[in-house]
């Protein structure tokens, strides 16, 4: 099998595979746990401009805490259309991180702070570029793996950013899907 093939299987069945997970949780922390394990949260849960920063902190920060876990969080007042503007608002919040993250790669690919970020948490996702070019910015923009890493890598290569942006786009469909699985697992 083609070897880009290949990677882009393995990497859509491992974004199937997580998208289960968490579904599986949710089910099962809805139904089965009589548990309030919201309640320690809740100071935050409540507080919706603090999840949206620590989303976009975590988005910017190479996807430190997964977007399900805040598509699951939009689902606290299951209201189809406060749902729907809730993950809305995290899909733009992750592409604009995605351009932040390019951006950061471009301007700043020669500074210390960069070297030591592709160094630390990016020198996988550099071999991946490498070997599928294009791809990793779709695989990057639909499945786990960190999308504003890819966007950081893309961005140091001087990827042109117009096709860059536009590609990226498909970081919409990846919250659309989700949002979909997930209030229909509610349901």
């Amino acid at each position: 099998m083609n070897s880009k093939i290949y990677f882009i299987v393995r990497n859509i069945a491992k974004g199937l595979l997580w998208l289960a997970i968490f579904v599986g949780l949710y089910l099962f922390f809805q139904n089965y746990l009589s548990v309030d394990y919201l309640r320690w949260l809740k100071p935050v849960y409540e507080n919706v401009p603090l999840v949206f920063i620590i989303f976009l902190l975590s988005e910017i920060l190479i996807g430190i805490i997964p977007p399900e876990i805040f598509i699951i969080w939009a689902l606290r007042n299951e209201i189809l259309s406060e749902f729907l503007l809730i993950v809305g608002v995290l899909s733009v919040i992750s592409y604009l991180s995605g351009i932040t993250g390019y951006i950061i790669g471009h301007y700043l690919n020669k500074s210390l702070f960069y070297r030591f970020l592709k160094r630390r948490f990016l020198k996988k996702l550099d071999q991946r570029l490498q070997t599928f070019g294009v791809y990793l910015i779709l695989i990057a923009a639909l499945t786990p793996l960190p999308f504003s890493g890819v966007s950081m890598l893309i961005g140091s290569v001087r990827y042109p950013m117009k096709r860059f942006v536009f590609l990226a786009l498909s970081r919409f469909l990846r919250f659309a899907i989700y949002a979909y699985v997930f209030w229909q697992a509610k349901v």
